[in-house]
């Protein structure tokens, strides 16, 4: 059953203004994807204006075929771009960006599912760009897979579980509860990047399964949570069960901080990379003065 027609705080804004068109005129210039169109994402209005984006590495099209997502999708990836990183490195200076997030479309057909270029990408940043921060966005990468981005010095390690476990089927069947946790305890346990996910509400999820959820990330080591409004793509995609007002995701704001996380994002539009430098910024006040 799907939900009753979107509300008024969900409705966003075109984007304009000149730093919107010059990235979007640099992004096409160096050949890039970002995640911000791709994914069709509603911050784009405001993330874009403000010269930020995220941007999307190994090609446009995605090995998975996830229900809520609009990522085209194919059996086999694009030829991975040996300038990427490059291409990356040169656009975070053209932007003058102090943070700087990568994410992908997952590549199941390459040997080590894309860490490797991961890697390179973050490398090449670094390099190009000293003091700059890294999020990268990673698929449900294993053992030795999570060591090889982890190792190119990334400040926040990110890998979203997307729902409850009950609504796991809402992901590639290749996807699971227990293989995002296993990622997300594997880079909390190195300790070398902060460690993120991302829950989309309004899939029909429950709020006793919120919390349990909550916990279990805690369990693992997450440390920064994002909770974000589930918003149907196009029409191909799922329907949105429930629309939850502000007050809500405020709410559950407040539960997740009582549980220990050090970074909360959780508002309607929130998703994963929106106030990604902010968020880790938070991340590490909140640890230090745990300490």
């Amino acid at each position: 059953m799907s939900a009753e027609r979107k509300p008024e705080w969900l409705r966003v804004p075109l984007p304009t203004g000149e730093k919107w068109r010059r990235l979007s005129g640099l992004v096409e210039r160096r050949g890039l994807h970002t995640v911000c169109d791709s994914a069709r994402c509603p911050n784009k209005a405001e993330c874009w204006g403000g010269g930020t984006a995220t941007f999307m590495i190994l090609g446009g099209s995605c090995t998975r075929n996830c229900r809520f997502c609009a990522v085209p999708t194919a059996r086999h990836g694009d030829p991975v771009n040996p300038d990427e990183p490059g291409q990356l490195a040169e656009a975070v200076a053209e932007l003058g960006l102090r943070f700087a997030v990568l994410t992908s479309v997952d590549r199941d057909e390459l040997s080590d599912r894309g860490a490797g270029h991961f890697a390179a990408c973050v490398r090449a940043i670094k390099a190009r760009n000293p003091g700059v921060g890294v999020e990268v966005l990673c698929p449900d990468f294993r053992e030795g897979e999570i060591e090889t981005v982890l190792d190119s010095g990334v400040e926040v390690f990110a890998h979203n579980v997307e729902t409850v476990p009950r609504l796991q089927k809402v992901r590639d069947a290749r996807a699971s509860w227990a293989a995002s946790l296993r990622t997300l305890a594997l880079a909390a346990d190195d300790g070398r990047a902060l460690v993120k996910t991302s829950l989309l509400l309004g899939l029909g999820e429950r709020e006793d399964e919120l919390d349990a959820a909550m916990d279990e990330l805690r369990a693992v080591g997450v440390r920064s949570l994002v909770m974000g409004q589930y918003l149907r793509p196009t029409p191909a995609q799922l329907d949105v069960v429930e629309y939850l007002a502000p007050e809500v995701f405020a709410r559950y704001a407040e539960l997740a901080r009582a549980k220990g996380f050090t970074a909360v994002a959780s508002a309607p539009l929130a998703r994963t990379s929106w106030h990604a430098r902010e968020g880790y910024a938070e991340s590490r006040e909140g640890a230090e003065a745990a300490r």
